[in-house]
């Protein structure tokens, strides 16, 4: 029997997503005028910030640009904020809308080189604790100037190669012509190995995706927050570096002494071995490899080396906006390695895209928060608190907590945007304004590895063709992650409230920054 048009409507609207939750989004759509008009405006914004966080922390059920998009929209159409607003917030923060356009899709014409890279550290270590040490560093390391997504999508592809590489052999088919989600190819001979292989895989992907997090929080185009707070605060890429210093080098040690922890005593899900027969298949592949690979192959390789040298450079002097360093990249890895048709450089901005507009989804509450102003009293509540040490301790937890369950892009935006608006009107000082902002910064990047709705990187691993294939469920996900969320959190929290002051002051003792960089005057000015 052929559906009827009415059932064809629901059937479209949002897809394959759970019925229950298609209801849902129609209530909030109804219910969200009512308030509005008949309630309260400021109990509706609230609502709405609630609805939204839902939809993000729902991402797995359906990517939260078609349900956010469909709220923020009625936002602006009933008047919790206007257009104006909306396109103020997204001029404000173009430099965070280039990083994602270009500089991700950079990144994509040099994953030749870093996939080159991660083979030979996986080959090249036998001990699994310093193996998962050497992919956790080189996360962090490569987050620190690039993406993260970026960075855990390379991760990806060496892995899903890797273990396409085990089944053609396992199981005697061409890699093409193999299905790789059927296990029931598999010799049973093999089934040992390939469960020890899925758990050493899931634990080096786990190490890696906490680099991110790791390195991410130490440079400003490390997350896309960062870029945001960095801008509020008129800091450079030096700047920023050297002030989240006092609670960045803690954590990040000891980031990697629980990565050797956890392998060394095999707890948390941590602990497999590559097995001796897998590990012989992946050199064999990688030798063959090595003989078929043409000079032109190893010219590309020298050309993408050459690049990163370049970009690294470049994001260390600010040369330019970090978007446009990304075009330059872009420009350079295609010219030089002979990419030029059009079709060909389209798949680069594929992964980038999606989330760029979901940001902007991102940045049209923001201008719902502003407008209705909704963070006031809290951030008001906060500022009283005399004791600094205290205030400080209270913005990092505050916004840890809110980014375990939300983006923490989002989480950022909103805390520095109802800063800047304090240090603007008077309400704290500029040495007040610069301590807070790297309280932000650091507890929107570290606790939020606690589950996958915080950490972007850990979101597109968990939705990766890869995840089923080395059962890598949402569950075993934060189980893995514990260890590491609650070294993370703990350690920032430790650098906010003892090393951050007294360190801060010693680095305007000793001349590396500048203590009261930027006025209120150039605030109001650049119209943040």
């Amino acid at each position: 029997m052929p559906m009827s048009l009415g059932n064809a409507f629901i059937k479209n609207f949002l897809g394959k997503a759970p019925d229950w939750y298609k209801v849902l989004i129609i209530a909030f759509l109804i219910i969200n005028p009512i308030v509005f008009f008949f309630v309260d405006p400021f109990v509706a914004g609230w609502l709405l910030v609630a609805e939204f966080i839902f939809t993000l922390a729902m991402a797995l059920k359906c990517y939260p640009l078609q349900p956010g998009g469909l709220l923020a929209i009625e936002a602006v159409a009933i008047g919790m904020t206007s257009p104006g607003q909306v396109k103020h917030e997204l001029v404000a923060n173009i430099e965070v809308l280039l990083l994602l356009v270009f500089m991700v899709a950079g990144i994509y014409f040099m994953k030749n080189l870093l996939l080159f890279i991660f083979t030979k550290i996986l080959l090249g270590i036998r001990s699994k604790v310093l193996l998962s040490m050497a992919f956790c560093f080189a996360a962090a390391f490569l987050s620190a100037f690039l993406d993260a997504l970026t960075v855990i999508a390379v991760v990806i592809s060496v892995a899903v190669g890797f273990y396409a590489i085990y089944h053609k052999v396992a199981s005697g088919n061409p890699i093409g012509d193999h299905d790789h989600n059927n296990d029931e190819t598999i010799p049973e001979l093999t089934r040992d190995n390939l469960e020890d292989y899925r758990a050493f895989l899931r634990s080096l992907l786990m190490h890696a995706g906490v680099g991110t997090a790791l390195g991410g929080v130490t440079t400003m185009v490390g997350e896309p927050q960062n870029l945001i707070i960095a801008d509020q605060a008129s800091w450079q890429f030096g700047e920023f570096l050297i002030r989240m210093a006092p609670v960045t080098i803690p954590v990040f040690i000891c980031g990697m002494i629980t990565c050797a922890l956890v392998e060394k005593f095999k707890v948390f899900g941590y602990g497999a071995e590559l097995p001796d027969t897998v590990r012989q298949i992946l050199v064999d592949f990688d030798t063959e490899e090595r003989k078929t690979r043409t000079n032109q192959d190893v010219a590309k390789l020298w050309i993408q080396g050459a690049i990163a040298v370049w970009l690294i450079a470049a994001l260390a002097l600010h040369l330019a906006a970090v978007g446009l360093i990304g075009l330059s990249v872009i420009i350079l890895a295609t010219a030089f390695t002979g990419v030029i048709e059009e079709h060909s450089m389209g798949k680069a901005f594929e992964e980038a895209l999606p989330f760029t507009a979901l940001l902007s989804v991102f940045f049209a509450i923001v201008a719902v928060i502003i407008d209705q102003g909704l963070f006031k009293p809290v951030i008001d509540a906060v500022l009283a608190v005399e004791d600094k040490g205290t205030q400080l301790a209270m913005f990092y937890v505050a916004n840890g907590l809110l980014s375990m369950v939300s983006d923490n892009v989002f989480v950022g935006t909103v805390y520095i945007n109802e800063v800047k608006a304090a240090l603007v009107e008077g309400v704290i000082t500029r040495d007040q304004f610069d301590l807070l902002a790297v309280a932000i910064n650091t507890g929107t990047n570290l606790p939020s590895v606690a589950t996958p709705n915080g950490q972007a990187a850990f979101l597109f691993l968990l939705t990766s063709a890869l995840a089923p294939l080395i059962r890598l469920s949402y569950g075993r996900m934060v189980i893995m992650a514990l260890p590491y969320t609650i070294v993370l959190a703990l350690v920032g929290l430790a650098g906010i409230v003892f090393f951050l002051e007294p360190a801060t002051a010693w680095f305007y003792q000793v001349g590396w920054i500048e203590p009261h960089m930027g006025t209120i005057t150039e605030a109001v000015s650049s119209g943040h």
